[in-house]
């Protein structure tokens, strides 16, 4: 039997970081993040595109949402940035919103799929 898996349509977050340890707690912390009107988290959901640690531990994180109508556009990313900002290590945290490429529901992970019955 052949497990035919769908998270080649998933999009995968482009994680550029020298201290891979931080930028795992980065990812641990957005995990805890969620879009109010959806039960999974924004990791999960597919909405992080990038994530920029440099070698001063300056983070930079591109998101999207899933439609620039969110009821959550105002509140979410500085809620995110916030969080990000209070990690131990984190120098300075910046959330870049763009909507470029638009979110699919592709681009959830296949967990986030099976939670939302899209699986």
């Amino acid at each position: 039997m052949h497990l035919h898996s769908k998270t080649a349509l998933t999009m995968s977050a482009i994680i550029k970081a020298t201290n891979t340890a931080l930028a795992q707690r980065v990812i641990d912390m957005i995990k805890t993040c969620y879009d109010p009107e959806i039960p999974v988290d924004i990791w999960e959901l597919g909405l992080i595109y990038e994530i920029d640690l440099d070698a001063d531990n300056n983070l930079k994180v591109m998101m999207t949402l899933t439609s620039p109508s969110c009821p959550v556009a105002e509140t979410l990313p500085p809620e995110v940035e916030q969080k990000l900002r209070d990690i131990e290590g984190v120098k300075s945290a910046k959330i870049e919103l763009t909507f470029e490429p638009s979110w699919t529901k592709e681009m959830m992970s296949e967990v986030a799929q099976v939670e939302l019955g899209f699986m």
